[in-house]
């Protein structure tokens, strides 16, 4: 038997070395907490995990659309280089026929708002100012005895 080698799996003999204390007598209190040793909990490694594994996921996707969009651009380039007589036309035609349509959306919507604006300018112009003022008169007195009439039940409440 004394030609075989050590078994080192199932040596007892051997002990684990003790682990040290970190000694945090040097460091700022502040720092202390970070020196600490720190065992995380199973929902801090869980958390850990699924952070790692999404990271390398979006990693990955992210790395394979840009290699799609490299080698698009690789393969289009030559046809777009030798359509480009045409692409630069039509492209500036479609620009111009965009921006057309939104200016023309866009003054035809100020110019409702300023008509709507006109005629409700117009017609409470037309109010006589007697008029509207007596109403606002008549309301504000009509809630202001409502208001008076309640208090007054409140304070006499066999009158």
């Amino acid at each position: 038997m004394a030609g075989r080698p050590p078994n080192y799996f199932n040596n007892n003999t051997q002990s684990r070395p003790s682990l040290r204390s970190i000694h945090t007598s040097h460091v700022p209190s502040f720092l202390r907490k970070l020196v600490q040793p720190h065992v995380p909990n199973s929902n801090q490694l869980m958390g850990f995990l699924a952070l790692v594994i999404s990271g390398g996921i979006l990693l990955l996707l992210s790395g394979v659309t840009l290699t799609t969009v490299v080698l698009g651009l690789i393969f289009s380039t030559p046809l777009i280089i030798i359509s480009s007589p045409i692409w630069i036309p039509i492209g500036a035609l479609l620009f111009i026929t965009v921006a057309g349509f939104l200016s023309l959306f866009g003054f035809g919507a100020s110019t409702v708002a300023a008509f709507t604006w006109v005629y409700r300018y117009f017609k409470r112009s037309n109010r006589t100012e007697d008029d509207s003022s007596d109403s606002n008169v008549k309301d504000y007195t009509r809630a202001f005895g409502g208001y008076l009439q309640g208090k007054v039940k409140d304070t006499a409440p066999g009158a």
